[in-house]
């Protein structure tokens, strides 16, 4: 028996990194798996490799059931069609997973205003758009699970003087995550009531993905000094199928919580040796 046996999972972002993980394990898990991205076919992206293709074909080989459907959650009509399409393929939702993000590394001085509000619809109003579309046929079932994956960046370098260098590039990153863990526990007290359980979390370290290789946050796919990308896909199985009392309003950390809940010994990084946001304070 998998933990989700018999429920839909959609999860975006799934064409590489911690989605493709994440997705991976839900379907071994028993979940019927939606992987939503932009990238549908290897090499479509002209940076990173990882496709909808291949995360899709990884799962069926190992006996899954997976679709890939291409869309934009920074648009709204592409957000309603991502959920008709997955209530198409497989049924309601069950279990939503907001782990698509976007960000440029550039000072705030330099950084082009149309880009600003692009990756606030995907980082924001996307998780927004796309738990608004699921909620009514939860609310009806009374039960399920949004997981919205965020990050270090929200935790803010707190009041100056700032003497060294400055930091610049990941302002708008973490002002969008913050506002992402504040959504989640908004959202965590609306639907409590409903039975659906609402979290959130980051990585304790750094995870090695195409991304975070690419911009030069980690040396490799290898890295071994960050977490491996099963770590936070284990977290969101977690946090997708512990009791709703246990988890709902959680604004967490990777290693923090499964060392909370015994899934690993020990840990290390936001939320077990550093303070991790405000948020996950509350």
């Amino acid at each position: 028996m998998g933990k989700l046996d018999g429920k839909v999972a959609l999860v975006t972002g799934a064409s590489r990194g911690i989605g493709q993980g994440i997705a991976e394990l839900f379907a071994h898990e028993g979940a019927r798996v939606v992987c939503a991205a932009r990238t549908l076919h290897e090499g479509d992206h002209r940076l990173l490799e990882g496709s909808l293709d291949r995360t899709v074909g990884l799962i069926r080989a190992a006996g899954g059931e997976a679709v890939a459907v291409t869309a934009n959650v920074s648009e709204p009509a592409e957000c309603e069609r991502l959920v008709e399409e997955a209530k198409s393929a497989f049924g309601p939702v069950d279990v939503l997973v907001n782990n698509a993000a976007l960000n440029l590394y550039l000072p705030i001085v330099e950084y082009p205003v149309n880009r600003w509000m692009r990756a606030f619809a995907v980082n924001v109003h996307g998780p927004f758009m796309l738990s608004r579309l699921v909620l009514p046929d939860m609310i009806e079932k009374r039960s399920g699970a949004i997981v919205n994956i965020s990050s270090g960046s929200a935790i803010g370098p707190g009041r100056g003087p700032y003497p060294g260098a400055a930091v610049r590039g990941n302002t708008m990153y973490g002002a969008t995550k913050a506002a992402l863990e504040r959504f989640t526990q908004g959202l965590a007290q609306e639907v409590y009531q409903d039975g659906i359980a609402v979290s959130c979390y980051s990585p304790s370290t750094g995870v090695a993905t195409p991304g975070t290789v690419y911009y030069g946050l980690r040396k490799s796919l290898d890295d071994p000094s960050g977490e491996p990308v099963s770590m936070m896909a284990d977290t969101a199985l977690l946090l997708a199928t512990e009791p709703l009392d246990r988890v709902t309003g959680r604004v967490t950390y990777s290693q923090e919580i499964l060392k909370e809940f015994g899934w690993i010994e020990d840990g290390e990084g936001f939320g077990v040796t550093v303070l991790g946001s405000g948020f996950s304070r509350m």
